[in-house]
């Protein structure tokens, strides 16, 4: 080890010096890896956007697996187990499913275990019945099953529509983007409600005529974000460089462009989705959802937001269910958008 002295006498003897400090740090090496893995890389440190897609995966397991394990149909009406509490045969001693209810006698409230009334204690509804004694466990499940089928038309309407829309009114500009914006102004006008409103008048309700509607309005954010990265990309070297070379129209737009912008687009669908479940389950609690007797969370809530005083067990787990399925895509999308553009999370 070199020490201060030999080291001051080494400098007057001679200008340069080789330092032999075990101080000094050796330069690291860093194997390369491509942007997806670095994306990866970083959404998995997301504890926010990893809890979101683990829900996202367990909702979609029980929207197609919940009804069967239930043993019951979500059509199958019993009016001798209506309006029943929460109830897990074995489970009693678990508040939530030991199948008590408030009732009322003479003014006074009072609880009651209502399956011993009805000397069915063998019987079980997770989520209790309905007004109709449907079983809540299996309607909530293929209600979400609506849910998710709204959240997979909205992907495919924002990358179908509008992201094509987007491209070429921001690549082609001029008349283009002009009449295409004013298209896109016109419908941004007119609300969801009313489009659903006036379709129902000349088509049935159901699932038909909300994909119509979100195929009219859906996509216009979709289109506006990719148009304004098409506008910023346009005039950028490589795709001025693309055009001078002869690329054509298609070629540049898909092969320079687009793979330029697709984490945005992906970033958006995400946020797209939590709108799209809400505007179903919104149209579907004012009655202009899916009829009867299939079920949507939106019409569940409806149902039992009329009799919530005496049972808020029938509405309660469909709001649950609606709340995580919205906060679980919001999560992701956040860890989406900071993992395919950090520079979001400095902003």
């Amino acid at each position: 080890m070199t020490t201060a002295k030999q080291y001051a006498a080494a400098v007057e003897r001679d200008d340069f010096v080789l330092a032999n400090r075990g101080d000094l740090g050796v330069d690291r090496v860093y194997g390369s890896q491509s942007f997806w893995r670095d994306a990866l890389s970083r959404f998995v440190k997301n504890k926010g956007a990893v809890f979101g897609l683990v829900m996202i995966v367990l909702i979609v397991f029980m929207a197609f697996a919940g009804p069967a394990l239930s043993g019951y149909d979500y059509r199958t009406q019993d009016m001798s187990q209506r309006n029943l509490p929460p109830h897990v045969a074995g489970w009693e001693a678990i508040p939530i499913f030991s199948g008590v209810s408030v009732q009322y006698a003479n003014g006074q409230a009072m609880r009651a275990d209502v399956y011993e009334q009805k000397g069915i204690r063998d019987v079980t509804h997770i989520f209790g019945t309905d007004a109709l004694g449907r079983d809540q466990f299996a309607r909530t499940w293929t209600g979400t099953r609506v849910s998710l089928y709204v959240a997979l038309v909205a992907i495919l309407i924002d990358t179908l529509i509008g992201m094509s829309f987007g491209l070429v009114s921001g690549y082609f500009g001029g008349k283009v983007d002009f009449f295409l914006q004013r298209i896109v102004e016109i419908l941004s006008t007119i609300p969801t409600t009313v489009i659903v409103t006036l379709l129902i008048v000349v088509m049935k309700p159901g699932l038909a005529s909300i994909t119509l509607a979100l195929m009219i309005t859906e996509w216009i954010g979709m289109s506006r974000v990719t148009r304004a990265q098409t506008l910023r990309l346009k005039e950028q070297e490589f795709v001025l460089a693309s055009r001078t070379l002869g690329e054509s129209t298609p070629a540049i737009i898909f092969a320079e462009i687009l793979p330029n912008i697709f984490g945005q687009i992906i970033v958006m669908c995400m946020m797209t989705i939590p709108n799209a479940i809400f505007t179903e389950a919104f149209l579907a609690f004012i009655g202009l959802g899916i009829p009867a007797p299939l079920a949507s969370l939106g019409s569940l809530i409806s149902d039992g937001f009329k009799s919530m005083t005496l049972y808020p067990f029938l509405v309660a787990w469909p709001v649950a269910v609606l709340a995580l399925l919205m906060l679980s895509f919001n999560l992701m999308a956040d860890g989406l958008r900071d993992a395919l553009d950090p520079r979001m999370k400095e902003r």
